[in-house]
């Protein structure tokens, strides 16, 4: 198609130039259709290119801009050089056409032209003149002599044509018929052109006819002799045929001239169509070629793009059609598959070796998580970057949360002890702390020890502390229970004879006289309660010291709660206690009478708090209020037991201490037996902020969490009954 357009641009020139086709030529028709046809493919194949890169500009293909922006680019390209052509084109045509019919042109055409015709109008009307002349010579002889014979007749002829001057080749006298009736002088047969019946019959009737003989170079005149009916006088004169083919000549040229110079505006417009037409089949088929090379050249670009976009969303199996040659368009896709190869591989690599570090990450995370201390990482600034699960428990923070903060933002306890070792110049130390969270108050042990590189450089800091607050209360514990023992055995001793003494003095002497027997009794009753107090603690101190072993046996947990609600309920008047209690029996193995007491101890702590807040003053309206709720939970059953008193303090953990008590009646030993009693069942105690009883009141008690393992399909059951 692209080599086609040329070629019909040159058969169509030749078609309209030097073979010079008419235009009802049929050669000329084919060419132009062959033309036509073209147009239409070219301009249908252009279209068609136009509409391909539309859509998929407008499917925002890969490739699509750059082929769009190219194929404009040609377009213009071809476009500017063939208008600036054709203008060019016109203006030097209609220069030329102005100088060929320009008013001189016009002037020596028409002189030469004026020139021809007088030429040949002289030697016509010499031609009649003479004619004339002759005829009536003779008709004045006829007029003086009626009767001539064709001999006399001859004589006269060749005597008048004798006196013509310019002289006269040929002279004939002949009839209507054409036939020769006298010939003159130098006038033969051989020569004789007999006229036409036309010619004659317009002589006959009186018509001076003037015979042109362009063949034989020869004027001949036929004119009628009135003084000789149905004769003719044919006379004949040389004429110079080249002069006369020169006005022909002549004549034809100022037609040409002239028909051109009408024509020249339509001359002018035909030239423009044509150059147009064949403009438009070079520009078409410019633009269809320039659309292929731009395709050429934003194909294997799309495809690039494409690649790279694919490569970018991490398919690096990804590969290009390399197209052949040598230049850069395709040596740009050998190097993108190059690139890409080479990318998978070490992507591979990368993913092996970041998939050991994983693991290695993991068994690290699996270490540090499975140990019970905590451990926080530091960088060289001391910022948090790694906290394992056992400290965001101990210290209630989130990995996520801490990443990148300063550890005096986040544990500002541990800073002294950091900035010792930063600024000490020491490699590690060590310290006990006393840290609160969450209204809890923990002992831990925290050791700060630097982390170095290879080449000996600080690269940060590593905190790892235990909380030892168990083991402090347990040394605590067994530390109270030794010296429960010592106090037990030292006091309980003396105890019984002391009361019995005072007894006896008090019967003795209330016999003798003059005795105040009233104050004898009073201070008699005084020490023998003394002595059932000390009884009483040392009793207190002897099940702290040697909690006996629970008896197990199946009990109903559920009526052993109801009947420590309802004991509590007779005994702490002006206190609502409100039971939300399973139904149906739970049987599960404990000591019923262990924690019944446990139970019954909870229940009136509560009472105690809800007392202690009256005493130190109630907020107004406040409505006195016990809990005591029973729900099965996973494995077993858990009581919760709810106050409205004074609360909690802020370091509640010391409260499961021996002798650590907030009442000034209190000896500190009921929360720590309690606790001991529940978890000799396999349970645990847990001490909370109760929730809020009334929307409107801020104020929040305390709640004990009592959890005691059980059959779990009982539980079930006995949750469904409840429902």
């Amino acid at each position: 198609m692209v080599v086609l357009g040329p070629v019909l641009v040159i058969v169509t020139f030749m078609t309209l130039g030097p073979f010079a086709q008419r235009a009802d030529s049929n050669t000329l028709r084919l060419i132009l259709l062959a033309d036509a046809v073209y147009v239409i493919l070219t301009a249908g194949l252009v279209l068609a290119g136009v509409s391909r890169m539309i859509v998929a500009r407008r499917q925002e293909s890969a490739g699509s801009r750059l082929h769009l922006r190219l194929t404009m680019v040609f377009a213009v390209l071809a476009l500017s050089p063939t208008i600036l052509v054709a203008i060019f084109a016109m203006l030097t045509l209609n220069m030329g056409l102005e100088g060929w019919f320009s008013d001189r042109v016009s002037t020596v055409v028409g002189n030469s032209l004026s020139a021809a015709q007088a030429y040949k109008q002289e030697s016509r009307d010499g031609l009649v003149q003479d004619g004339q002349a002759i005829a009536q010579f003779l008709e004045r002889q006829r007029e003086t002599q009626a009767l001539l014979t064709d001999a006399e007749l001859g004589s006269l002829l060749t005597q008048g044509q004798s006196r013509i001057q310019r002289g006269l080749r040929e002279a004939y006298v002949i009839d209507a018929n054409g036939i020769i009736r006298v010939r003159g002088g130098g006038s033969y047969l051989f020569d004789y052109e007999q006229p036409t019946k036309v010619d004659l019959d317009r002589a006959l009737a009186g018509e001076t006819v003037v015979i042109e003989d362009w063949r034989n170079n020869e004027f001949r005149v036929l004119m009628k002799l009135d003084g000789f009916p149905d004769h003719l006088i044919q006379l004949t004169r040389d004429v110079n045929g080249e002069i006369l083919d020169l006005v022909d000549e002549t004549q034809e040229a100022a037609r040409v001239y002239n028909q051109l110079e009408s024509q020249r505006g339509q001359r002018l417009f035909q030239f423009g169509l044509i150059y147009l037409g064949f403009a438009v089949i070079l520009i078409l088929a410019a633009i269809w070629m320039g659309m292929s090379f731009a395709e050429r050249l934003a194909r294997p670009v799309g495809r690039l793009a494409g690649a790279a976009q694919r490569v970018g969303r991490g398919d690096l199996d990804v590969r290009v059609i390399e197209e052949e040659g040598d230049d850069e368009i395709a040596m740009l896709g050998r190097y993108f598959n190059k690139m890409t190869i080479q990318l998978k591989a070490q992507r591979e690599r990368l993913l092996e070796n970041t998939e050991q570090i994983e693991r290695r990450r993991r068994l690290f995370d699996s270490v540090l998580g499975s140990v019970t201390g905590g451990v926080i990482g530091l960088n060289a600034d001391g910022q948090v970057t790694f906290v394992n699960r056992a400290a965001e428990d101990v210290l209630a923070v989130s990995d996520e949360a801490v990443q990148a903060h300063e550890l005096s933002l986040v544990v500002p306890e541990f800073q002294p002890l950091l900035d010792e070792v930063a600024s000490g110049g020491r490699e590690t130390a060590q310290t006990e702390l006393r840290l609160s969270r969450s209204g809890k108050q923990e002992n831990l042990l925290v050791r700060i020890a630097t982390r170095r590189n290879r080449d000996g450089g600080l690269e940060g800091y590593v905190v790892a502390f235990d909380d030892v607050t168990d083991l402090v209360s347990a040394q605590r514990m067994a530390a109270w229970g030794d010296v429960a023992r010592r106090i037990a055995h030292e006091i309980k001793n003396p105890l019984t004879p002391i009361q019995l003494s005072a007894e006896r003095i008090k019967r003795k002497f209330s016999r003798v006289d003059g005795i105040d027997v009233e104050a004898l009794e009073q201070y008699t009753d005084v020490i023998v309660r003394q002595t059932n107090d000390l009884r009483r603690i040392v009793d207190e101190f002897s099940k702290f010291a040697r909690m006996p072993e629970p008896e197990r046996r199946s009990t109903d947990i559920v009526k052993l709660v109801r009947d420590a609600v309802v004991l509590q309920q007779a005994g702490q008047e002006g206190v609502a206690i409100r039971a939300g209690i399973l139904d149906g029996p739970i049987e599960v193995e404990i000591d019923a009478t262990m924690i019944g007491q446990a139970l019954t101890n909870l229940i009136k702590n509560a009472g105690e708090a809800i007392e202690t807040l009256q005493e130190t003053g109630a907020p107004e309206g406040h409505s006195p209020e016990i809990r005591v709720d029973m729900v099965p939970v996973k494995g077993g059953i858990e009581v919760t037991i709810a106050d409205n008193g004074i609360g909690l303090p802020e370091d509640r953990a010391r409260l499961f201490e021996p002798y650590v008590t907030t009442r000034d009646k209190g000896t500190g030993l009921g929360l720590p037996i309690v606790k001991k009693i529940i978890e000799e069942h396999g349970g645990r105690l847990t001490l909370e902020d109760a929730p809020a009883f009334d929307p409107n009141d801020t104020h929040r008690g305390a709640m004990a969490r009592v959890f005691l393992p059980a059959d779990t399909g009982q539980t079930e059951q006995s949750k469904r009954g409840a429902a």
